[in-house]
């Protein structure tokens, strides 16, 4: 089953979830499954609420929440960026349920190359040293669909967008996933997406910047309230006006690390 197959939100969310391992890089508890209903299966990834790790500036017990209204902002949106994404019961308890997306194995959008090795399409963000000492850069595809995350992560304050958590699905589409740590209320953004900073936002996020602004006095902002505090859903509304009203992309700012770590 894809993203994008009538069903597949009832199936998340009424399946049978059975464990088959544990995806070990994850800092929060994060598990591989297999869920069937009436005959239809499928993969999916399950983070139970209770694998959360503490952390200083997100209340307790939110990550999963977090998640599910980033895919309600992408969908709302039209974004399309996040797999299909639902809060429910599971083994452990409580959780997050998100379609398992198959991978390109040779087409990473996020790299580290020799400085001498930028190929053309692709976008540097960052110049440093590799673990022996020899030039490096940090790099990212030009791709239409990157240009989108970049703009959605902008919106959701993602605070940990690394190149390990953007997708080049096998079909040719491009998700995000690992969004437990987007939509605070204070500027959090950390990416690795800075390959256009200061540049025209796309009419396509335009686009679906207005169209999140529409939704969010409706049915959208009462579903966010599910999740998130009402500074936290007033701030998303802030950012979209700014975001709207500056017609760019962002700039890093100097109060925190502009790029996660590690940046995959």
């Amino acid at each position: 089953m894809r993203p994008g197959d009538e069903g597949v939100l009832d199936l998340l969310g009424r399946g049978r979830i059975e464990v088959e391992g544990r995806l070990v890089d994850a800092s929060n508890a994060t598990l591989f499954c297999g869920i069937s209903l009436d005959g239809v299966a499928a993969r999916c990834v399950y983070k139970p609420v209770r694998g959360e790790r503490p952390l200083w500036d997100f209340p307790d017990g939110t990550l999963a929440g977090r998640e599910i209204a980033t895919y309600l902002v992408s969908e709302a949106a039209g974004f399309g960026l996040v797999p299909p994404t639902v809060l429910r019961p599971g083994p452990f308890g409580s959780g997050m349920v998100q379609l398992w997306v198959d991978t390109r194995d040779d087409d990473d959008l996020v790299d580290i190359v020799p400085e001498d090795d930028v190929r053309p399409g692709w976008r540097p963000v960052l110049r440093a040293h590799d673990r022996y000492g020899e030039p490096a850069v940090l790099v990212h595809a030009d791709h239409p669909r990157m240009r989108l995350m970049a703009a959605f992560d902008a919106v959701v304050n993602n605070a940990d967008r690394k190149g390990g958590h953007v997708l080049h699905a096998v079909d040719g589409a491009v998700f995000g996933v690992d969004h437990g740590i987007c939509l605070h209320s204070d500027d959090k953004l950390r990416t690795v997406l800075w390959g256009w900073l200061g540049e025209p936002l796309p009419e396509e996020a335009v686009e679906a910047l207005r169209a999140l602004r529409g939704h969010l006095g409706g049915e959208l902002g009462e579903r966010l309230h599910e999740h998130l505090t009402r500074a936290e859903v007033r701030a998303l509304a802030e950012r979209v006006e700014k975001l709207l009203a500056a017609g760019v992309y962002p700039t890093p700012s100097d109060d925190w690390p502009a790029i996660p770590w590690p940046a995959f």
